[in-house]
């Protein structure tokens, strides 16, 4: 099934794949579409943004003494009937079964997910989903910026009711302290046009029009010196991020 031609089903996966319900088989076929297809890759990061930015306002939760305690006696038990197996008959200088530590790694992490999917819940209900999405900014354009390597670096998203643009770093990519990170708005037959300079926050807004990304169909971020080039020059530094600006549906 072709998602671009399905919005709505690809929010509904990109949703379900940040709060970690979608699972298996259709987890996997989701995460190879973000692969090949800027659209949802950006949908999922999207989502991602969304569950996180809810987490922040939520108090930090400490798991009942039942949830450990019921930890700790599952692998207890793992290790016991591990246990019981060499003494059936393993010879003395054999190697653990495979399964054994692969199985309490498998375990704990299977716990840990379980946990802060359980502490996503929480938030949800807590706060009400509904009240969220209904509150969340409205996302008329989406670009997901990756490095030569292709790997994503940089989301960007323009809310028309704010006129702001937001960016979200996604990778790990950090400038030296004399350097800063310039947006570019890449227009056909056009000279680049700078929309502003990116601190080094993990996250910032700046202010926009739709005037600014219409019509625009790539974005691009260089390195340039501290503060940016002067207004009205062009950019000096090599390009770090660029991608693809699409237009969706609100």
């Amino acid at each position: 099934m072709n998602l671009l031609a399905h919005p709505e089903l690809l929010e509904l996966l990109a949703a379900s794949h940040a709060l970690g319900t979608l699972r298996g088989g259709a987890r996997r076929r989701f995460e190879t579409l973000a692969r090949e297809q800027a659209p949802v890759r950006a949908a999922a990061l999207v989502w991602q943004g969304r569950l996180a930015s809810m987490t922040e306002l939520q108090s930090p939760v400490v798991p009942d003494a039942a949830v450990w305690t019921r930890i700790r006696n599952m692998v207890d038990a793992e290790q016991a009937q591990h246990a019981i197996g060499r003494q059936r008959g393993a010879a003395p200088n054999a190697s653990p079964a495979p399964g054994g530590w692969l199985r309490s790694l498998a375990l704990w992490r299977g716990a840990a997910a379980a946990g802060a999917l359980a502490t996503v819940m929480a938030v949800v209900v807590g706060l009400n989903l509904r009240d969220q999405l209904q509150n969340a900014p409205a996302i008329q354009y989406v670009a997901v910026l990756s490095d030569d390597k292709a790997t994503a670096s940089m989301l960007v998203t323009f809310d028309p009711r704010k006129r702001q643009l937001v960016l979200q770093r996604v990778g790990s990519y950090s400038e030296d302290a004399d350097k800063s990170l310039q947006l570019w708005a890449l227009p056909p037959g056009g000279a680049p046009r700078s929309l502003g300079v990116l601190d080094n926050a993990p996250a910032l807004r700046l202010a926009a029009s739709e005037s600014d990304v219409h019509a625009v169909p790539t974005l691009a971020v260089t390195l340039e010196a501290k503060g940016g080039v002067p207004p009205g020059s062009g950019p000096k530094g090599p390009i770090v991020f660029k991608g693809a600006l699409i237009e969706k549906t609100i």
